[in-house]
């Protein structure tokens, strides 16, 4: 049913002069999920989420988002959003507590005081309240910017790419914040370049060049990619390395920290590729694909595709 949904849309399609960014995308998202977009930049996964919230319009497609419809009540879809950038969008000169009094102000809302204060506890801010906003790490910018986005009670919040920059602890109290909120039952649409940030989404969608490639839960994405890898531990790696990236069949040579990754997709062609290695010093074992492999295996592949 279309009540289990909080996005539920077909057709989803963008088009910028004869340029088609978005390509006719299917989606369901549930309420209180953390929905994961991955792909190269330019792929059309902002622009497709951006539709999907009533911030752009879609030229087709069909479909509802918290009830509503995506292409004629757009406008209602805004009031229900909270929209999170990159960049920090705030007044850098204005405490804490004016720049979300400021918020509260353009979404017209009755008891602003109350709203402001609210909206402080919720996200642990007590104590920079009245400290200029500019003066704040990348972490505690972030979580003001979350707090901006929940001012006035949103059912969907759009984060695109929102820890970029931030430390490691501060990102991961971040997420905290995240998973606490979908708990409660937001639904969240995220965009993100770091691996363990999309391990911590319910699902994930791969977008490249405007179409949706995969889509499920980690287990599911990495499943489908269909990727064979083995994990080398030994002497001479980088040398390893640079010769397997001359061989037919494998696709990613790649040392994480001791070790050094292999990976192809066809499995036949990987292990004639590496046989001749394996009499040699180094240990091999074949490993589970991780997620990392995968989003690199995509979008070689998806750029393999444009450029033909």
């Amino acid at each position: 049913m279309a009540d289990d949904f909080a996005i539920d849309v077909k057709g989803m399609t963008k088009r910028f002069d004869k340029r088609t960014v978005v390509n006719n995308i299917d989606l369901q998202v549930r309420p209180g999920e953390i929905y994961g977009f991955l792909g190269p930049n330019g792929s059309g996964k902002t622009t497709f989420i951006r539709m999907l919230c009533g911030l752009l319009r879609a030229d087709a497609g069909s479909g509802t988002c918290l009830g509503y419809d995506v292409i004629k009540e757009s406008a209602l879809i805004k009031t229900q959003v909270g929209y999170m950038t990159q960049r920090f969008s705030f007044y850098e000169d204005l405490s804490v507590t004016e720049n979300l009094d400021f918020v509260a102000r353009m979404y017209g809302m009755k008891d602003r005081a109350q709203a402001v204060q609210k909206s402080i506890e919720q996200l642990g801010l007590s104590r920079s309240e009245k400290q200029l906003a500019g003066e704040l790490s990348g972490g505690w910018k972030q979580r003001m910017a979350l707090a901006a986005c929940l001012i006035h009670q949103p059912k969907l919040l759009l984060l695109d790419e929102p820890t970029a920059g931030v430390d490691p602890k501060a990102r991961r109290d971040f997420w905290e914040q995240i998973q606490l909120l979908a708990a409660k039952g937001l639904t969240f649409l995220v965009t993100t370049h770091y691996m363990d940030e999309a391990e911590r989404c319910h699902r994930l969608a791969y977008i490249s060049y405007g179409d949706l490639l995969i889509h499920g839960t980690v287990a599911e994405v990495i499943a489908h990619a269909g990727l064979t890898t083995w994990s080398v531990h030994g002497p001479d790696l980088i040398q390893l390395a640079e010769k397997l990236r001359q061989k037919p069949g494998v696709e990613q040579a790649v040392i994480f920290g001791s070790k050094l990754h292999v990976s192809g997709a066809d499995s036949a062609a990987l292990e004639q590729a590496i046989a001749p290695f394996r009499a040699g010093p180094q240990q091999w074992e074949k490993v589970p694909s991780g997620l990392e492999e995968v989003f690199i295996h995509l979008m070689e592949k998806s750029t393999a595709q444009d450029s033909s």
